[in-house]
């Protein structure tokens, strides 16, 4: 609330450039704050706060920004200040930023490192994309199972000061392959000459560098750890990968799945950066998909024509057939979507899954099956609306109900799993083409029932 107090006071020093108040004035704002701050100024003004702050500040705000405007920001800093930024910055949002940039910018802007920075900054680079090795940071405390807790201390005491987090120290032998890992609090617990082999327990878990992302969230998740370390596929270790990251990776990965359960392709900035005909690629091509696939709606219509001029009546309930089986189909797509995400379930549990939806969509469907023979009673018994037969449409519709919705819930359920095998994400089937498919199926099931059930009646 002070910070909300102080804003208008600042935006006025920032007006009058008046930097040596404004120095005195943001040098107890966190990084969070004042990239808040920077949101509300233009590129000039946001120099201008970079310039009064210290380098600490500068480093850990500019690691706060989003990518836009970090890099609208580095056209207005000075050479020497980007310089200082992009050397500071961790190795892992480091390498989150510059895997962004076109080839041109990233060339201009890895000449600015440090040979060992270039160095880092290359190696990571040089992982595949969305693979855990673009995540890690080589700033870590590993130490030799050889050593006594006393040399320990003192060498983290030495170096510890760059290290990402301090909360766990990694233990490797003299080849640099992981042993095991250790809480900093064990160590300092244990007495000096006690050696560190003796305080190991074996119990450590460890990441891949060519892992994707989505086994780092899923790893992270089941354990209660702060960090874990990377290494390559003999056991070299290789970097570390902190909760943070992963959070931020976690956050990522889930706008990008709500995203494509609304069948949109995923944006890749804030809704509000996107450009207008950047929309309109993300949105169209599903929009397209979508509505050529209901043409077949029309199309299977137009085979039940027949049908449809002797019973006009049946024409009355096709959207609430349609809506009924894609609304069960959605329901059954997010929940498998969500449980996959989560490592609920696998690829082979597919069977007990079809198993489960048959049973639920069946349930599921007699519940509105009941409702819509009911509601056609009822009309019933004060209008002459579905004539002498009424008895007869009702039970077409509750039992077309009925199928539909377990034809959607199975087909919901099912396709995410199909995806996933053929290895498609499977937040793809969304629920909008879920709903799509189901309603095509869906008269299929409704005019067959109805030919069934009304033959030698209405039909």
């Amino acid at each position: 609330m002070e910070l909300e107090l102080e804003k208008p006071a600042v935006f006025d020093l920032i007006a009058a450039k008046d930097k040596d108040a404004l120095e005195e004035k943001l040098k107890k704002w966190l990084p969070l704050e004042l990239a808040e701050l920077c949101e509300e100024l233009n590129p000039e003004e946001q120099a201008l706060v970079f310039n009064v702050i210290d380098r600490e500040q500068a480093c850990q705000t500019f690691e706060e920004l989003d990518f836009n405007m970090q890099v609208e920001l580095l056209e207005e800093l000075r050479s020497r200040q980007v310089q200082l930024i992009l050397n500071d910055m961790s190795a892992d949002n480091r390498t989150a930023f510059l895997e962004q940039l076109d080839k041109e910018r990233l060339n201009k802007l890895l000449k600015l490192l440090t040979q060992k920075e270039r160095r880092v900054a290359l190696s990571l680079l040089g992982y595949p994309e969305d693979s855990i090795g673009r995540l890690m940071t080589p700033d870590y405390i590993a130490v030799n199972k050889e050593w006594s807790v006393k040399q320990v201390i003192d060498y983290i005491r030495n170096f510890g000061e760059n290290s990402e987090t301090l909360d766990v120290v990694y233990i490797i032998d003299e080849k640099g392959y992981l042993v095991d890992d250790i809480r900093l609090g064990d160590i300092l617990l244990a007495d000096d000459h006690v050696y560190i082999k003796d305080l190991l327990d074996g119990k450590y878990l460890s990441l891949l560098v060519t892992d994707d992302e989505e086994v780092a969230v899923d790893a992270f998740s089941k354990s209660n750890r702060v960090a874990m370390p990377v290494t390559n596929s003999g056991g070299l270790l290789l970097g570390i990968i902190t909760i943070d990251d992963i959070l931020q990776l976690a956050k990522e990965e889930n706008t990008e799945d709500i995203q494509k359960l609304g069948a949109v392709e995923a944006l890749d900035e804030p809704y509000m950066d996107v450009s207008l005909p950047q929309m309109i690629r993300k949105r169209a091509p599903w929009l397209v998909i979508l509505f050529v696939s209901e043409m077949f709606t029309t199309t299977a219509m137009s085979f039940f024509e027949h049908e449809i001029d002797k019973a006009v009546v049946l024409a009355l309930f096709i959207p609430l057939i349609v809506s009924s089986g894609g609304n069960s189909g959605s329901q059954a797509s997010t929940l498998i979507i969500r449980a996959l995400a989560l490592g609920e379930i696998t690829l082979r549990d597919w069977w007990r899954i079809m198993r489960r939806e048959i049973m639920t969509g069946l349930l599921l469907g007699v519940i509105l099956g009941v409702i819509g023979f009911a509601r056609i009673s009822t009309w019933s018994l004060f209008t002459d609306i579905y004539g002498p037969h009424w008895m007869l449409i009702g039970l077409t519709i509750g039992v077309s109900v009925c199928g539909v919705v377990l034809w959607g819930s199975v087909m919901g359920s099912m396709m995410p799993i199909l995806l996933k095998r053929l290895g498609f994400d499977p937040a793809t089937s969304s629920a909008p083409f879920i709903a799509t498919l189901v309603d095509v199926t869906g008269l299929i099931i409704y005019f067959s029932f109805a030919a069934l059930i009304l033959k030698g009646t209405l039909l």
